[in-house]
C-alpha cells in the first residue's frame, strides 16, 4: 500500500446513490454497495451520463456521514463531468468538496478482497498515521483501467483529512 498526501479542488459527479453503513454492508444479505455497483454497470448508467471528463474513470464515494466509519453514509458511485446540464432521469448528482485528501494505492489482487483489505489497513490506522484527522465529508475510490481486470486489479482510495 502506497500513501502520498494531495489537496484535491472540487469534483463533480454523477451517478447513483444509495444511503448504507459498514454493519449493512458486512453482510451480503443487507450489503447495498455491490448491487448498485451492479445496477450501475449491468444498466450501463456510464453511457447516460453526460459532459463526462474522464469516460470509464468511475469513483465511489462515501459521503453526508452521519458521524464515522459506525455510522451511516451515502454511498455514491458516477463519473466526473464538466456540467450538470442535461442529466439523465435516474441519475443524481454530488459535489465534492475542495480538501486535503491522503491517497492510497493498493497492491494488485482479486476484487473486492484488494478494496476491502485497503479499507480495513485504513481503519486501524491512527490521526498520525492516516496523515491527518479524517474530515467524514468525502472518501474515494477511483476505479480506472488499473481495475478492469477483476482477477488482477489496483485501485485508489483517497481519505478526506482535516
Amino acid at each position: 500500500m502506497k500513501k502520498t498526501t494531495t489537496p484535491l479542488a472540487e469534483i463533480k459527479l454523477v451517478g447513483l446513490a444509495v444511503r448504507t453503513n459498514n454493519t449493512l454492508e458486512s453482510d451480503p444479505a443487507s450489503a447495498k454497495i455491490g448491487l448498485t455497483l451492479q445496477r450501475f454497470f449491468g444498466e450501463n448508467w456510464p453511457q447516460k451520463i453526460k459532459h463526462r471528463k474522464n469516460p470509464s474513470r468511475t469513483l465511489g464515494v462515501y459521503t453526508h456521514y452521519e458521524s464515522d466509519l459506525t455510522g451511516n453514509y451515502t454511498y455514491f458511485i458516477g463519473e466526473e463531468v464538466t456540467s450538470f446540464e442535461g442529466l439523465a432521469e435516474g441519475l443524481g448528482y454530488l459535489v465534492l468538496p475542495a480538501q486535503a485528501y491522503v491517497k492510497f494505492t493498493s497492491e494488485a489482487g482479486p476484487m473486492p478482497k484488494v478494496v476491502i483489505d485497503l479499507w480495513q489497513n485504513i481503519w486501524k490506522m491512527s490521526a498520525s498515521d492516516l496523515g491527518g484527522k479524517r474530515a467524514y465529508l468525502a472518501d474515494f475510490e477511483v476505479y480506472d483501467e488499473r481495475s478492469h481486470d477483476l482477477k488482477n486489479a489496483t485501485l485508489d482510495i483517497y481519505i478526506g483529512v482535516k
